[in-house]
């Protein structure tokens, strides 16, 4: 992984190493706290402008068995390319110039309040990393669960289904892959480590009525984008009705034994960073099956100081905006 990661850094190591003053590193930082796929998915910037244009291969070319005095007729693989575009998330943080004076250290008071902001923009854009659909919404990007929503394309073979019944109260769990054959986050080319500060100083700001006040404007901007390179390497267990659950998997959707079979799905050659995202509903159910000695394929490791559930060696990462309000995939 260390290649990788020199070559596809994290949005941390691509803060750290483009801007000197260490204010986006620090941001960086605090967003990886709370949206914990910020520290698997690797980044690169785009190759057109704000868009990654990637070629995948659809189609293998035959091969033919020869007989003597016969030919073998000539044949190619099969490519398609697809466009990624990223999305821009901005936002302004105000705050009034007496009140971060009056603190004593106005640079921490201010990042201290900005945080809300900072947040927000997380949230939303862990949302859009698992939800986003530029057909409902063309200004955003798409996440993973729109290129794993249809059994009969070709990414259904990664699709399956918990048996859930219910129109919108299911959630799901989701296989990645990062890497730079398998899937990646992208940034617009020539950008500031895809995250961007700006402070924008002492500004004359307006209240509600139109009074005027001296104050400090900050200026976030948050481009990015997702890419699914090889969708072989990745995937979806869907519809798993939450209300069902059990620890011992004997009613509902057996975790367990549906991710063995994702796991089995996959390919063998390990292309990537294997991660597996689920949010809390679920993950407090695999926790409790760790009890269960008979099974082996759970583990709690620790992980940079931290216990993380492990399914068959690859870890497994709470998202809270992984929802429990999924509608029925078709």
């Amino acid at each position: 992984m260390a290649v990788l990661q020199l070559k596809y850094p994290t949005l941390l190591d691509m803060a750290r190493r483009k801007d000197p003053d260490g204010k986006p590193a620090v941001i960086a930082e605090i967003l990886n706290e709370t949206n914990g796929i910020l520290d698997d998915m690797v980044f690169k910037e785009a190759n057109d402008g704000h868009t990654e244009k990637t070629t995948v291969r659809t189609g293998l070319p035959s091969a033919t068995w020869r007989k003597l005095n016969y030919g073998v007729a000539n044949s190619k693989s099969q490519t398609a390319q697809i466009s990624d575009s990223c999305g821009m998330l901005e936002a302004y943080a105000e705050i009034d110039k007496a009140l971060a004076d009056m603190n004593g250290n106005t640079a921490e008071f201010r990042m201290s309040e900005d945080r809300s902001f900072l947040e927000s923009m997380n949230q939303m854009m862990a949302t859009t990393l698992f939800y986003g659909d530029t057909d409902t919404n063309p200004e955003r990007f798409n996440g993973i669960a729109p290129r794993f929503n249809l059994s009969t394309a070709p990414s259904g073979a990664n699709l399956i289904d918990a048996g859930g019944d219910d129109a919108a109260a299911n959630t799901s769990i989701y296989f990645a892959s990062w890497g730079p054959l398998t899937g990646y986050g992208i940034v617009p080319k020539g950008s500031v480590a895809g995250f961007q500060h700006r402070d924008l100083g002492e500004q004359t700001l307006e209240d509600a009525a139109g009074g005027k006040f001296q104050g400090y404007r900050t200026h976030y901007k948050w481009d990015l984008g997702l890419t699914v390179r090889d969708w072989k390497h990745w995937g979806r267990i869907c519809d798993i009705k939450t209300s069902a659950l059990t620890k011992s998997g004997s009613t509902g959707a057996d975790l367990v034994d549906l991710m063995i079979q994702m796991v089995e799905r996959l390919p063998e050659a390990n292309l990537g960073k294997r991660v597996i995202y689920a949010n809390q509903t679920v993950l407090s159910y695999l926790r409790r099956q760790i009890t269960n000695k008979s099974n082996v394929r759970l583990s709690l490791e620790e992980v940079a100081g931290k216990k993380v559930v492990h399914f068959d060696g690859i870890p497994v990462r709470r998202v809270d905006k992984i929802v429990n309000t999924e509608a029925l995939v078709a």
